[in-house]
């Protein structure tokens, strides 16, 4: 029998901040001494996953939520970690997530399989038999490079994306779970058959139905964000939102959410019974733009008054703040931002331009933020930070550097 519906929980927007950050790892601290796979693990349990993008102006997307949350790291180890214990799916994005996790996504692949894109039907007519000869090389000759497949082939116009035909059947059988990226090199994806990557108990194991998987997402996605509403829910690992309401209806009638009333948000939330909520907020990061603290942009300024945007799409002129700038927080409080760039050839962490909030003291930012761009760059390889121009941070920030 359901559950009897429990009342509200009453919550200020301060409060939900503060078990946003725990959620995702800043009250933890970062590690002392060297970090290991231990400290890879601990981060993974609280944020779920690591979104993966190719944009490399200060460092891969994935690489940068972990140093934001343990400080520098041997991103090598990171790499080898990742292929032993996580798997590349559809998940916000396309992103890295524990292998356990695969069940739970099944639903999504089968979903693919049974209802493939219009490019890929248009493929299986225009080249009939040609997805199953690409699967068939996979499996001869994987882990394989898609060059290495479609070696040659030219990219008409009118593909998805621009693709050659074997990438867009690579694309399909890997979101299908048919084929799965075994590792990268260059950040080139190399696929094998699924069953030769992941774990057999897990292939063995019998996936949830459609529902229950998502369930099972609404809840991981509640357990990394705090407190939340069923937007930011869905959010996590872009379900539909008319699946996340039906979901989160079950999980509240069985008592494994409940529903939260955050001041001032205007629609009703739901974090996991027993939540914890400190007592003071905590965490100094620079913070990638796809770190889930801020890849949710509405959810970011509701709860932290931080517009932020990404602006690499954006034409220089128009740009406001810079072309790859990072959200700065310091102690629990989004308190700047700051445009960043790894010049590798000339050894420098280049910041073109800084800012402070309204309601940061700027002197006291300027000294934070001299002292993570430091650690950054350090981490990075890169033996000096250089200030640019712009921005009203940048001239307490050249005078703390």
């Amino acid at each position: 029998m359901p559950n009897r519906r429990l009342q509200p929980i009453a919550m200020d927007n301060e409060a939900a901040v503060r078990a946003f950050l725990a959620a995702q790892g800043f009250a933890d601290g970062r590690a002392p001494g060297r970090v290991d796979a231990r400290h890879f693990r601990r981060v993974i349990r609280r944020i779920r996953l690591l979104q993966i993008d190719s944009v490399n102006t200060v460092a891969r997307a994935h690489y940068l939520p972990m140093f934001s949350r343990l400080g520098p790291y041997d991103r090598a180890a990171l790499d080898r970690w990742i292929y032993e214990e996580m798997f590349e799916y559809w998940c916000h994005e396309r992103s890295y997530a524990p292998v356990e996790f695969y069940p739970m996504l099944r639903p999504r692949m089968e979903a693919m399989r049974n209802h493939p894109w219009r490019q890929v039907r248009e493929l299986a007519l225009a080249s009939p038999g040609f997805i199953e000869e690409v699967l068939e090389r996979v499996a001869r000759l994987g882990p394989v490079p898609a060059r290495a497949i479609g070696e040659g082939e030219a990219r008409p116009a009118g593909w998805w994306k621009g693709y050659g035909k074997t990438r867009l059947a690579l694309e399909w059988l890997f979101g299908a779970g048919e084929a799965s990226v075994a590792k990268r090199v260059n950040f080139h994806r190399w696929y094998d058959l699924t069953e030769r990557v992941i774990p057999p108990d897990l292939l063995r194991r019998p996936p949830p139905d459609r529902e229950g998987a998502d369930r099972m997402m609404i809840l991981e996605a509640a357990a990394a964000l705090g407190v939340g509403t069923v937007d930011d829910l869905a959010d996590y690992f872009r379900m539909r939102k008319a699946d996340a309401e039906r979901a989160v209806g079950v999980l509240v009638g069985r008592g494994e959410l409940r529903e939260v009333d955050v001041a001032g948000w205007g629609k009703p939330a739901f974090a996991l019974p027993g939540l914890s909520v400190p007592r003071t907020r905590r965490g100094t990061a620079l913070l990638a733009p796809f770190d889930p603290l801020v890849w949710d942009r509405e959810r970011t300024e509701r709860m932290f008054g931080f517009r932020y945007r990404i602006e690499i799409y954006t034409p220089r002129p128009k740009r406001v703040f810079g072309y790859y700038v990072l959200p700065f927080l310091l102690d629990g409080r989004l308190a700047g931002r700051v445009d960043v760039k790894a010049d590798r050839p000339a050894g420098v962490l280049r910041v073109p331009a800084a800012y402070a909030e309204e309601d940061a003291g700027r002197r006291v930012t300027a000294r934070a933020l001299a002292a993570e761009l430091r650690e950054m760059a350090g981490w990075l390889g890169l033996s000096d930070v250089a200030p640019g121009q712009k921005g009203n941070l940048i001239r307490p920030l050249r005078a703390a550097l």
